[in-house]
């Protein structure tokens, strides 16, 4: 008998998971907070034995080698990755007893990266799961672009033969497992799927029903901006990440916290949007809690900046930090708790307006309103507002200047992006106001929207 345990990271939209058959455990592609894949260990009352990654990853900082250390546990990278820790090298056809029931066996499925691997997992004489960590995911693949463009088009053709090699070498009914896939951007698409099989995806897949030229063309063209700390993940990964610390950042008091924003510091405030705008300290940025808070502050913020956390209470500051050590901002340089108004101390709260579409409708004829759309290329190629000015978020931090002079509203499609735009737009002077509202509101506002017929069609 054996369990397969999904450990979920939502906010980063992957997965790391623990096998085990009731005394000896394996892991595949942990995240860096491993104390969740111990806490799983000793629940179940297993051993971690082995430790697998299937590529050297591109979107997080891996657990891997500090579990390694903290168990005994063998760990296995690929032997062509260029790291520079000791590793169990494997390649191609490696087969690993990892339990008297269980193996594992290593099939090469390059196309995320060019050493991408994938592990088989075999109980008797059955596979019963395949780990596809960025290859085959459900209903997409792993993209292709992460190491740059003079290697896409190779790695866009190499993930289309890993998802045929996987499929006709391993039985349809073999669990898939991927690592992405569940809103991380290392994934061409998204899927709304919380598990499938071999089978499955032959019937789904479009890796699996075009042909090369075919899906090659499609994964490509669907392919957009991907988050700018990404570029320093996988050198982080070959160095070998240690362990993070997770202790409490010392307590910053309201002048110190007037002195790191007038030093260029980020003072990051977890709370909602809606909170945000009623009243926060002038300067700071919002970056809530209830959202994709690590993807956005590590694709915006220049990289290196210090970064203090402004929270309700030491569990959300806690949440926080967890979070950013996943993406290698290792330790927050202060925090406060409590409320607003004593982290502002003699200093009057900052507000700006919330409003919806149908505000934004009556107000758009005005003069000297600009209206700002942060959502991504692709969101503004399908449908955008006739008139608005296109400044996808991830660039704003350093594009503020190019908007045109006026009162700001500022939206994306659900609020979310918006409101970190509209703290950022608010630090730079501007006046803006937070439309904080769903897109698809805009027609029944009686806003022009303009569509890309071949898009929605």
């Amino acid at each position: 008998m054996y369990e397969i345990i999904a450990i979920d990271t939502p906010s980063l939209g992957d997965r790391s998971y623990l096998v085990h058959d009731g005394s000896t455990a394996i892991v595949i592609d942990p995240q860096r907070d491993i104390d969740r894949v111990l806490d799983l260990a000793e629940e179940r009352g297993v051993h971690v034995a082995h430790v697998f990654e299937t590529h050297i990853h591109n979107d997080y900082v891996s657990g891997g080698l500090a579990l390694s250390g903290v168990t005994g546990a063998a760990y296995y990278v690929n032997g062509d990755d260029p790291v520079s820790f000791d590793r169990e090298p494997v390649s191609d056809g490696d087969l690993i007893e990892v339990a008297p029931s269980l193996r594992v066996r290593v099939i090469a499925t390059p196309g995320h990266t060019f050493t991408h691997l994938s592990y088989a997992l075999e109980a008797g004489e059955e596979v019963v799961a395949v780990f596809t960590g960025g290859s085959l995911l459900f209903g997409s693949t792993g993209r292709p672009d992460l190491l740059g463009p003079d290697s896409t088009g190779v790695l866009a053709r190499h993930q289309h033969a890993s998802a045929h090699r996987l499929a006709s070498d391993l039985p349809a009914t073999a669990g898939v497992f991927p690592t992405h896939g569940f809103g991380s951007f290392c994934s061409a698409s998204q899927s709304e799927g919380t598990e499938s099989t071999i089978g499955a995806e032959k019937s789904a897949n479009p890796a699996l029903l075009m042909s090369e030229d075919e899906f090659v063309e499609t994964l490509l063209a669907g392919l957009d901006a991907w988050p700018a700390y990404y570029a320093h993940m996988g050198s982080a990964n070959a160095s070998g990440p240690e362990a993070p610390d997770l202790s409490p950042p010392v307590l910053a008091d309201a002048a110190e916290l007037r002195r790191r924003i007038e030093a260029g510091e980020w003072v990051v405030d977890l709370r909602h949007r809606t909170a945000f705008a009623s009243g926060h300290v002038a300067g700071s940025l919002n970056f809530g809690l209830d959202g994709s808070f690590a993807t956005y502050l590590g694709w915006m913020i220049p990289w290196g900046t210090p970064v203090t956390l402004l929270g309700r209470t030491i569990e959300e500051v806690a949440e926080a930090q967890r979070e950013l050590v996943r993406i290698g901002i290792d330790r927050p340089v202060a925090a406060a708790t409590g409320d607003p108004g004593d982290w502002a101390g003699s200093e009057e709260l900052h507000t700006y307006p919330q409003a919806t579409f149908a505000d934004l409708a009556g107000a758009a004829a005005r003069a000297g309103v600009v209206v700002a759309d942060v959502r991504r290329r692709l969101e503004w190629e399908e449908e955008h507002l006739a008139g608005a000015v296109h400044l996808p978020l991830h660039d704003l931090v350093a594009r503020v200047a190019e908007l045109p002079e006026g009162e700001v509203w500022v939206h994306c499609r659900s609020g979310y992006r918006a409101s970190l735009a509209a703290s950022v737009l608010a630090r730079a002077g501007r006046r803006v106001v937070l439309v904080d509202d769903e897109l698809p509101n805009a027609d029944a506002a009686g806003l022009e929207v303009v569509r890309d017929v071949r898009l929605v069609a």
